[in-house]
């Protein structure tokens, strides 16, 4: 294949976006629309491809363009591939390469859509308030993908989903639950934000440790037809504003003396009492 390119040069620009630009440079906030993200894997990439990025480049550990990464490259037409061994790879400083099943692939961003085009149609939703590690918000991704989330809402303070860890950590699940952030005027958190939901239909759960919290098991609120379960920031929680606000406050019970779970293991729990059933 004419565009196998073989690694020579370590300084070259063309591996600027796996070995040396930020995720913030990635972003590129002043010009969204040639913004960049980084996917590991071929499984990744493949969800990736399903929901329509558009592939850029890939990074293509040499025993893998023949195996695994086969399918992938058929895939993407014929952008460049950059390849040498992995001995070689090692030299750009590839933080966690050998985690990537020997494929990166740099993709284009896609324009988000707005709140109302996320959750037209949808029963179950969640907002994630301020939480800035990516780890958490991939794994919340995760959990929301299989315990039947529709849509997850973003406000502007948390990590992007798109960052490579975030990507990482939830197995590309972040191309496959529709979100967006809220940061325009009418969607701004949390008011008017939490009022644009309930216009819509949804009643608003704060998950957060109150002495006037419901459990998690009650039935009036499981019972709910259109619901946004929200999440609050890793360490303070949902800010008092958001949960005076919301139409319910909800805990999650606990024993043995603890308080509180992460933020991402709460959302799994959250997510299978409130939608699984």
């Amino acid at each position: 294949m004419s565009n196998i390119i073989e690694i020579t040069d370590f300084e070259a620009a063309e591996l600027d976006v796996y070995a040396r630009l930020t995720e913030v440079q990635l972003l590129n906030r002043h010009e969204p629309e040639k913004g960049l993200f980084i996917a590991e894997s071929p499984k990744v990439i493949e969800r990736a491809l399903d929901a329509g990025y558009e592939p850029v480049s890939c990074l293509v550990e040499r025993k893998h363009i023949a195996v695994q990464a086969k399918h992938i490259i058929a895939r993407c037409g014929e952008i460049p591939i950059y390849t040498a061994d992995f001995e070689v790879l090692t030299k750009l400083k590839l933080t966690g390469f050998q985690l990537t099943r020997g494929m990166l692939c740099a993709m284009r961003r896609l324009q988000l859509p707005s709140v109302e085009e996320v959750c037209a149609g949808k029963r179950r939703i969640a907002i994630l308030e301020n939480i800035m590690n990516p780890t958490n918000v991939g794994a919340i991704f995760r959990s929301a993908a299989a315990l039947n989330i529709d849509a997850l809402l973003l406000t502007p303070q948390c990590s992007n989903p798109l960052y490579r860890r975030a990507v990482r950590v939830s197995m590309g699940t972040v191309f496959q639950v529709p979100w967006t952030y809220m940061e325009n005027e009418s969607t701004k958190w949390p008011q008017p934000g939490i009022a644009y939901l309930q216009k819509m239909g949804f009643k608003t759960a704060a998950m957060a440790l109150s002495d006037n919290a419901i459990t998690i098991g009650n039935p009036k609120l499981m019972a709910e037809e259109k619901l946004a379960i929200v999440l609050g920031t890793e360490g303070d929680g949902l800010a008092s504003c958001t949960i005076s606000d919301c139409d319910y406050t909800v805990r999650i019970p606990m024993s043995h003396g603890v308080d509180s779970l992460n933020v991402a293991a709460a959302s799994a729990v959250a997510f299978w009492q409130l939608c699984f059933r």
